[in-house]
C-alpha cells in the first residue's frame, strides 16, 4: 500500500493520551500501521461515489412492532423444573455478577 500522506501521526502522544506505555517496538509497528491507515482512506476520498444513495445500513431496516396486549407467558413451573437452581421455590439461582452481599 502506497503511503502519499505527509502527515506524521506522533504514537508517543496518541499513547499518552490513552495512558499506555508502548515499547519502540509497538511504536514503530503502530506508526507503519496508522500511516497505511491513513493512506487507505485516502485512496478510499478518490473514488468517485457520486452516483451512491448515501445510507445509514447496508439492508433496509423496518421497525417491528405490535399492541402491547397481555398475553399468556411462559408457564413459570416449567421455567422453574428447567432452572439450574432455585431459591424457595420460586427463584431462579444465578452467578453472583457484582461483590458483596448477595442471597446464598
Amino acid at each position: 500500500m502506497s503511503n502519499k500522506s505527509n502527515a506524521v501521526i506522533d504514537v508517543k502522544y496518541v499513547a499518552e493520551l490513552a495512558r499506555i506505555e508502548l515499547s519502540a517496538e509497538a511504536v514503530d509497528k503502530l506508526q507503519r500501521d496508522m500511516q497505511n491507515i491513513v493512506a487507505y482512506i485516502e485512496q478510499l476520498s478518490e473514488l468517485d461515489v457520486s452516483c451512491i444513495e448515501p445510507t445509514a445500513h447496508a439492508a433496509a431496516l423496518t421497525n417491528v412492532v405490535r399492541r402491547d396486549e397481555a398475553q399468556t407467558s411462559f408457564p413459570r413451573e416449567t421455567m422453574l423444573a428447567n432452572a439450574p437452581a432455585v431459591l424457595d421455590g420460586e427463584t431462579v439461582k444465578v452467578p453472583q455478577v457484582l461483590p458483596g452481599e448477595g442471597i446464598n
